[in-house]
């Protein structure tokens, strides 16, 4: 027999669970209200733009201006690749306030870069405000002074220097929070669905023509303690006036 099951059915099964439902979506926000907060550690980010230009020599012997606007942004490929290499951070590490090693300031800094545009961000994610500024401006000197060096050109120039930003980019503790309740709700309806899929008990006369299709031929009415007591009572009521009329006549 094909079991079907109907959206009361669901609803009830989600009525019957919904303690479990909101303490699971409860405790997942609260878990990660207190994470957030208490035990990850804020990053901060601060960024320093560069202009990149071709310089006077090269710009003359473009002819075109969809040339020399498509030469500079090849270039700027090949001086993002410069601003991260071990030349660059090997000296950027040694002038910063921090003993940061090369690969810790590689995942620290990342290059971005606008379509069409000559202009380079360096961005730096570090847990010290102050500190990724200072990356970021000490990467952008660097590369400044040794570029002239590593390809015979001057042609980088620092639009906007890094300012100090305290208010942290990661964690986000409210989105966090917020997916954590998701989640929550999710895992515990998932959970609620569960236990009732291996309930195997029978609770209602619907449960047993559906399982074992058996017609039903009557029930049992469950009468409480208060309901006796109450039965007890009147029919002890009874026989008392029953013996009284007897007495009488």
């Amino acid at each position: 027999m094909e079991e079907t099951i109907s959206l009361k059915e669901l609803l009830q099964t989600l009525r019957k669970r919904i303690g479990l439902i909101l303490s699971i979506t409860f405790l997942a926000g609260t878990v990660s209200g207190l994470i957030s907060y208490f035990y990850l550690t804020p990053i901060y980010q601060s960024s320093t733009k560069l202009l990149i230009n071709q310089t006077k020599d090269e710009q003359s012997s473009l002819n075109s201006m969809d040339i020399q606007v498509q030469a500079n942004l090849q270039l700027i490929d090949t001086y993002n690749e410069i601003i991260k290499s071990s030349r660059i951070l090997s000296m950027v590490s040694q002038k910063v306030s921090s003993e940061l090693t090369v690969g810790q300031l590689n995942e620290q800094i990342s290059i971005q870069k606008s379509e069409n545009s000559q202009v380079v961000t360096i961005v730096v994610k570090n847990p010290d405000a102050e500190l990724a500024a200072e990356i970021a401006d000490t990467t952008a000197e660097v590369f400044q002074t040794e570029i002239v060096k590593i390809m015979k050109v001057d042609n980088v120039n620092i639009l906007d220097a890094a300012t100090v930003n305290n208010s942290p980019v990661a964690p986000n503790p409210l989105m966090n929070i917020a997916i954590a309740i998701v989640v929550g709700l999710m895992a515990g309806v998932g959970l609620a669905f569960l236990l009732d899929y291996f309930d195997s008990t029978l609770k209602s006369e619907n449960d047993i023509e559906r399982i074992l299709e058996l017609p039903i031929l009557g029930n049992i009415a469950v009468i409480d303690d208060a309901k006796m007591e109450e039965l007890s009572r009147r029919k002890s009521t009874r026989m008392s006036v029953g013996r009284g009329e007897i007495h009488g006549s």
